[in-house]
């Protein structure tokens, strides 16, 4: 176990790394496990936060600021996501480890890049969404694995919200609900499911124009998606996914199974813990959030953590870049109106199953 810092390098100093990210740095800090000795934003005018209210030493408007620097082990690219695939790629070509926000990349040929730097330069690479990392997730996970539903038949996912009104990206052909917030479920889906193999989709433009960036936007990316999913042996998924909803008070994940049913509250990336009705009990009962203070952005922590221990990630590039995939095959389903292949595949989740673990749901704080 290493017993220096990780040393860390961010890319992209806008409300996600200011809010959430930063607030997982200051815990590692905290501890001495990592400490962010360079920060990079395009807006100049963002250097005497970086330095002042989070004690960043240097900061920079030049990427190779951070990707080039001797004293960084690990780079955060924490950017608009169109630059995603580009920076990660180069802090890979220079030796660092890289965690970057979703999605990867917006194409396969990047997102394949990618898988390639990081296995030829033996560094680590860890791709958002972090849900798999949840308490509650894995408690489903442990509950679906371990036959406790029964064979699953069936699931389907939900997540959207009014939309982002502050850059006209989301909006563009390039933008869109798919890329932004569809991947969430889709990662929810697979990690209890398995992989993809087909995908059919509808998409659509609901709102046409959009205020965006303070100007208004012409829409040209969906914003309104139904997808379904087929991993295979008669196991389907549905994703309901926009910047169409007001509200919801669905659960975010629900799986059906032969012999039982489990909903996970809240949203996949905020859990609220989870619901869950079986044939032998024959009533529905809720099991509190196990850790109500996880916080998204917990691949940070698990990535310093492998990095000092020396450990595997549980998170895997390959299953970030099955569900870009899966993605981009939705779009070429909506737009043909024929169920595309998918062809891409990745490891089974890990959460070391063990026959004394015990039933998962037992160690809740259990509210009848």
């Amino acid at each position: 176990m290493a017993s220096d810092p990780v040393r860390v390098g961010i890319i992209g100093c806008g409300s996600v790394m200011q809010g959430p990210y930063m607030a997982q740095l200051e815990r590692l800090r905290g501890r001495g496990e990592a400490e962010v000795v360079v920060a990079c934003d395009l807006d100049p005018g963002r250097g005497p936060l970086v330095r002042e209210r989070f004690g960043i030493p240097r900061f920079s408007t030049d990427a190779d600021a951070v990707i080039g620097a001797d004293d960084v082990d690990l780079v955060l690219v924490l950017t608009s996501i169109a630059a995603h695939g580009s920076l990660a790629a180069a802090a890979l070509r220079a030796g660092k480890h890289v965690l970057v926000e979703k999605p990867m990349a917006t194409d396969l040929e990047t997102g394949w890049e990618l898988l390639a730097l990081a296995r030829g330069h033996d560094r680590l690479l860890v791709c958002a969404p972090h849900i798999v990392l949840s308490p509650t997730y894995q408690a489903i996970w442990r509950l679906v694995r371990r036959g406790t539903l029964g064979r699953p038949h069936a699931a389907r996912a939900r997540y959207g919200w009014a939309g982002p009104d502050w850059d006209e990206w989301f909006y563009s052909a390039s933008g869109g609900a798919l890329f932004d917030i569809a991947m969430y479920n889709i990662t929810a889906l697979t990690g209890l499911l398995g992989p993809v193999r087909r995908v059919a989709a509808m998409t659509g433009i609901a709102i046409p124009k959009r205020t965006a960036g303070g100007a208004v936007a012409t829409v040209e990316a969906e914003d309104n998606a139904q997808l379904l999913l087929d991993h295979g042996d008669g196991v389907l998924s549905s994703v309901t996914a926009g910047f169409t909803m007001q509200q919801a008070r669905s659960p975010a994940i629900e799986v059906y199974g032969a012999e039982g049913t489990v909903q996970l509250l809240g949203d996949d990336w905020a859990p609220q813990g989870y619901d869950l009705w079986t044939r032998p009990v024959g009533a529905w009962r809720h099991y509190r959030d196990l850790d109500p203070a996880w916080l998204w952005t917990d691949g940070l922590r698990h990535v310093v953590e492998c990095i000092r221990d020396g450990k595997r990630p549980v998170i895997r590039p390959e299953h970030a870049f099955h569900v870009l995939e899966v993605v981009i095959r939705a779009r070429e389903a909506s737009a043909t109106g024929i169920a595309q292949a998918v062809t891409s595949t990745f490891e089974d989740l890990d959460f070391s199953l063990t026959e004394t673990d015990g039933p998962v749901h037992l160690r809740h704080n259990l509210r009848q």
